[in-house]
């Protein structure tokens, strides 16, 4: 197993088949009022263009409210909002969720600490989503 902590990401290993992964991400959103901005269905794109990719999703989204706190801050927090979940499933029956770090989005524009707490809740919202454990 790879690890990420120090590339600023979270990963998440997802018992669940890649579609039903997709799906409970979304649901739960939905479910608490988290807007999603795009889905991004990135394996049919690469098959689009005569390439291959194993199943690969990508989830825009966020809340406002949340997330404005820290544009207000350094506008160029902007350029990691909304924030972003990644589904792969790159060997069969092996699906994974990949996220930026709250951490590293607020030490990468100088945030206030303070506005890592708009960040936290997603780490453990997508833990329990899929009912594991964060892994750094």
């Amino acid at each position: 197993m790879a690890s990420y902590a120090d590339q600023g990401i979270v990963r998440f290993a997802s018992p669940f088949p890649f579609g039903d992964t997709v799906q409970r991400l979304l649901a739960t959103f939905a479910e608490r009022g988290i807007k999603v901005f795009a889905t991004i269905d990135q394996q049919a794109q690469a098959i689009a263009v005569g390439l291959s990719l194993p199943p690969t999703t990508l989830i825009l989204f966020g809340n406002p409210s949340a997330g404005t706190p820290l544009m207000l801050d350094n506008p160029a927090a902007g350029l990691d909002l909304p924030l972003k979940a990644l589904v792969v499933e790159a060997e069969p029956d092996a699906v994974e969720v990949f996220i930026n770090a709250a951490k590293y989005v607020i030490d990468r524009h100088g945030l206030p600490h303070g506005l890592e707490a708009n960040l936290l809740p997603v780490e453990q919202l997508i833990a329990h989503v899929l009912e594991a454990p964060v892994e750094r």
